[in-house]
């Protein structure tokens, strides 16, 4: 396994060789490590953490202090792996100023790489000051999360002749404007394909089929751990939410036996001090 450290550049670099980018979501210490040890290129401090973590409905709850919070941690973990923090819902809406502001909380006090925000040509102004303060971007087109209430609900997009042809022009306007990568989500494998080849800067496919220059996907999905909605394009490589259960049922079943905790599990103390404390 390469230990140097993924970069920027290195997104660059993959995409001119031709070389497949690994990304899976992060948001704390111990998993961070261990998907680092494993060798993931990049790690995203998603804004679904609101959902696998928090419990909340959706990603519209999530703060700007959620995404620090949890990338203080992820980064104290990941070693070789790119950090990237989302820029939840209203950090980058309101102007300008608030904007950088919070894109540059998340590098400074999250210890991120480079920041991720959903949205094309509406936002160009504002990833365009992100980049200007030497903050690192990616772009996220498609089925944006934080824009589901618009949507009517998760569902694919760029079926359309012309919501395809703007999910290509936003592409083509954000990689002007300075992102290095661009997450391209829940939209036709065919399309997917047609931005990948227009663009020099990579892709990131979540939902989005195997043309792309690399894949993301929600790790808690991946491991089988969030028992809720699994989507179509998520391919569960562990079923640990079943060997989770299984264990804790077994440690419960354990203590009540009186079989946990066994001698090997406990401490010891010379007899005749014991003697003098009765």
């Amino acid at each position: 396994m390469n230990n140097k450290k993924f970069t920027v550049n290195s997104f660059l670099e993959n995409k001119k060789n031709n070389e497949k980018i690994s990304m899976l979501t992060a948001y704390d210490y111990s998993t961070a490590k261990l998907l680092d040890n494993a060798g993931v290129d990049s790690l995203l401090v998603g804004d679904s953490l609101g959902m696998v973590v928090l419990g909340y409905e959706d990603t519209l709850e999530v703060t700007v202090d959620d995404i620090i919070h949890h990338c203080k941690a992820v980064s104290r973990g990941a070693k070789r792996a790119m950090v990237i923090g989302d820029m939840p819902f209203l950090s980058y809406h309101i102007n300008v100023e608030e904007t950088v502001r919070n894109a540059g909380r998340i590098i400074q006090e999250g210890r991120a790489q480079a920041v991720k925000l959903e949205g094309g040509k509406e936002i160009l102004d504002k990833v365009k000051a992100i980049v200007k303060a030497q903050i690192p971007v990616i772009g996220h087109l498609g089925l944006t999360p934080q824009s589901v209430n618009v949507f009517g609900g998760f569902k694919v997009q760029g079926k359309t002749l012309e919501s395809a042809k703007r999910i290509i022009e936003d592409a083509l306007l954000l990689q002007e404007a300075g992102v290095f990568a661009i997450v391209l989500e829940c939209v036709p494998e065919k399309l997917a394909k047609i931005i990948t080849e227009k663009l020099d800067i990579p892709t990131i496919g979540i939902g989005a089929g195997k043309y792309c220059d690399g894949q993301v996907l929600v790790t808690q999905d991946m491991l089988g751990m969030f028992t809720g909605f699994t989507p179509k394009f998520v391919k569960k490589y562990a079923n640990l939410n079943k060997h989770i259960e299984n264990a804790t049922k077994e440690y419960i079943s354990e203590i009540k036996k009186g079989v946990f905790p066994s001698d090997e599990h406990v401490f010891s103390i010379d007899e005749s001090i014991i003697e003098k404390l009765y």
